[in-house]
């Protein structure tokens, strides 16, 4: 991985918040499109913000790419482009905790601060055998204390960096290398054959089941849509005219709820097209939604929305949900 060995804190920086929730595969091409797009901190505090959310459009959790604009403007305007050199420092910057100020000042610093993240988390378990749940406050509390006595002071950022990999290589999640590993004549979870139990965690997510549904208006080559307000769940990003329900309803039931003309009247569209079920699993729900595309034959006032050239769609930032399906309409029915 092109971080590993990076001495440069805004690239450490980068790439940590990039992997927050996000598969090393994933999050790989996304750290290489904005290194690219942005090689220094500067350039990505003066960018704009549409084009910087356009760049994390579809890697999800966008309270991040809000946050990574926040830091790189107050480091760019208040501390002269430099990033703070102490852990406490850093630790005081928009959007990093513990474990990303302990990354930074270890790989970039080389100062002692463990880093604790779920490898780490598992290795730790697995070899001490600790049943403690990591998601509990005594168990954060714990491993934390637990990796910073274990932590090599003179190679902080060396060590960090090859139990992090040991964790992703050898020591994984499902069907771990044991045969391989060189701890595993001392390994609790080893010799009492308990690998799976570790590490423990005391809280089951449970998922929430939305359903979303999208009015595509189209009226003379333009889209109505709307940027999400502040709080909102996918803040800063477009949305179509949008409808959101208990339960599946029918296309009939949404397009009421925005046209009423009564039942002797022509409706001011027609409808194009209904798209499949969308579905989408975030981390504390599951979405399903679906697209209702129409053809308006009178512009329309909605709250809030606007009309937005077709052609300029690809341009906006919209949640991943949204994005695939223009993806999706634009090469198999030319819609957009």
């Amino acid at each position: 991985m092109p971080w590993k060995g990076e001495k440069d804190p805004y690239k450490i920086w980068l790439s940590e918040i990039i992997l927050q929730q996000t598969r090393v595969e994933q999050g790989l091409d996304y750290y290489t499109k904005f290194i690219t797009a942005f090689p220094t901190l500067h350039q990505l505090a003066k960018a704009p913000e549409e084009q910087v959310f356009k760049l994390w459009e579809g890697l999800g959790y966008y309270t991040r790419c809000k946050n990574l604009i926040a830091t790189a403007k107050n480091i760019s305007k208040n501390l002269g482009g430099k990033f703070p050199v102490t852990y406490e420092h850093i630790l005081e910057l928009k959007g990093i905790g513990p474990y990303t100020a302990a990354a930074i000042s270890s790989f970039a610093y080389n100062l002692p601060h463990a880093v604790v993240d779920g490898n780490v988390y598992r290795v730790l378990a697995r070899y001490f055998g600790v049943s403690t749940a990591i998601d509990s406050i005594e168990g954060k509390k714990y491993f934390t204390v637990l990796a910073n006595e274990l932590l090599d002071k003179k190679l902080p950022g060396e060590y960090n960096q090859s139990l992090m990999d040991f964790g992703a290589t050898i020591c994984k999640p499902q069907i771990p290398l044991c045969s391989r590993c060189l701890l595993k004549k001392n390994c609790e979870a080893f010799l009492n054959n308990t690998t799976s139990l570790y590490p423990v965690k005391e809280k089951t997510i449970i998922k929430k089941p939305r359903w979303l549904y999208y009015v595509v208006a189209e009226y003379k080559g333009s889209v109505y849509v709307r940027k999400r307000g502040q709080k909102d769940t996918w803040e800063n990003l477009y949305e179509f005219i949008l409808s959101e329900q208990k339960e599946a309803v029918s296309s009939s039931v949404i397009l009421s709820q925005f046209f009423h003309n009564g039942e002797t009247k022509k409706p001011p569209y027609i409808i194009e097209h209904i798209s499949a079920i969308y579905k989408q699993q975030l981390t504390h729900q599951t979405i399903y939604g679906q697209f209702i595309k129409i053809l308006l034959t009178n512009t329309i006032a909605l709250d809030g929305y606007e009309k937005i050239k077709s052609d300029s769609l690809e341009m906006l930032p919209f949640p991943k949900f949204i994005s695939n399906y223009i993806k999706d309409k634009s090469v198999s029915l030319n819609l957009f």
